[in-house]
């Protein structure tokens, strides 16, 4: 299978077939260039490769995007590592340990974005 085809099967598992429809609604010739490099390289290689699984690549990746505050690619990345099987004690526990290695206030922030996430999915109250 091609990697963009690959790529685009895989995001879809992770977030949803909604959220790619959205993707390509939004786009156009400005911004095709970096949707098809997340599909490819992204998705259809990177997250396709053996070695760790999905749980694994998505708890690494809300570190990393608590660490650089990014917090709507965040929001994304939590909502595809509940898709793939993250408890919400599991969440915790990594936002709580990006709070030594990353700094109260970004850990801060994931917190915030993630009990967003979580409580639209009716995982908190």
């Amino acid at each position: 299978m091609e990697a963009k085809e690959n790529g685009r099967r895989i995001l879809s598992e992770l977030m949803g077939p909604d959220y790619v429809e959205k993707k390509d609604k939004k786009r156009n010739s400005f911004n095709e260039a970096i949707q098809e490099y997340s599909e490819e390289v992204c998705f259809g290689r990177v997250w396709a490769r053996d070695g760790i699984d999905r749980k694994q690549r998505s708890i690494i990746n809300i570190a990393m995007l608590t660490a650089l505050n990014r917090p709507t690619q965040l929001s994304h990345h939590i909502e595809g590592a509940l898709n793939n099987g993250c408890t919400v004690d599991e969440l915790k526990e990594v936002l709580l340990q990006t709070a030594v290695y990353c700094g109260l206030p970004a850990a801060g922030e994931a917190f915030r974005v993630a009990e967003d996430v979580l409580r639209a999915r009716g995982l908190v109250d």
